[in-house]
């Protein structure tokens, strides 16, 4: 770990956890491609043969679920994270401990609220799973929802323990700031 970045993003995770959300985010990149070419495979059958692929619709609606929580632990890793910190980057700058402890503590609200969703996202999985939820219309095409309440809980874990390794990461280069006098 480079203790005198500007900041913890785009930093290699300790136990390169960095890699496992980058394959989440390659997972989520390639379902994308699926869905892209469900969709004009679709827009084809529909156009052409008159025949549109049966459960497209529900199909793409479960699936922009499941892509977002793949592709949101890479996102925080690397710092793509839609925020306002014009504050902050002035503080890298002038006051780069009060800086690295404000990213901590950002880091750790995170980690609390990706706990909550965790904590209330384990309920509506097994519900799922017990009353075999559906997507779509029987006799016509139908799709199991647990598997995308699944991956959510997947994304949710790895984007939660991100957040705990940059908040670690932003503590120790604190410390370190704080070392050097700055």
């Amino acid at each position: 770990m480079n203790l005198e970045a500007i900041d913890s993003y785009g930093q290699p995770l300790p136990g390169r956890f960095d890699r496992l959300a980058a394959l989440l985010n390659a997972l989520g990149t390639l379902w994308i491609v699926a869905l892209m070419l469900l969709i004009n495979t679709d827009v084809v059958g529909r156009d052409v043969f008159d025949a549109p692929v049966r459960g497209a619709t529900e199909l793409v609606s479960l699936s922009i679920v499941g892509i977002v929580f793949l592709q949101l632990a890479d996102t925080l890793a690397r710092g793509r994270m839609t925020r306002a910190d014009v504050l902050l980057d002035r503080l890298k700058h002038t006051r780069p401990v009060l800086a690295a402890w404000l990213q901590a503590l950002y880091h750790l609200v995170g980690a609390l609220l990706m706990a909550v969703i965790l904590w209330a996202a384990w309920e509506p999985l097994a519900e799922s799973i017990r009353i075999r939820e559906y997507v779509g219309a029987i006799g016509d095409f139908t799709a199991p929802v647990w598997p995308v309440r699944a991956i959510m809980l997947v994304g949710i874990c790895a984007t939660l323990i991100v957040f705990v390794l940059l908040a670690w990461m932003d503590v120790r280069r604190a410390l370190h700031f704080q070392e050097q006098g700055r």
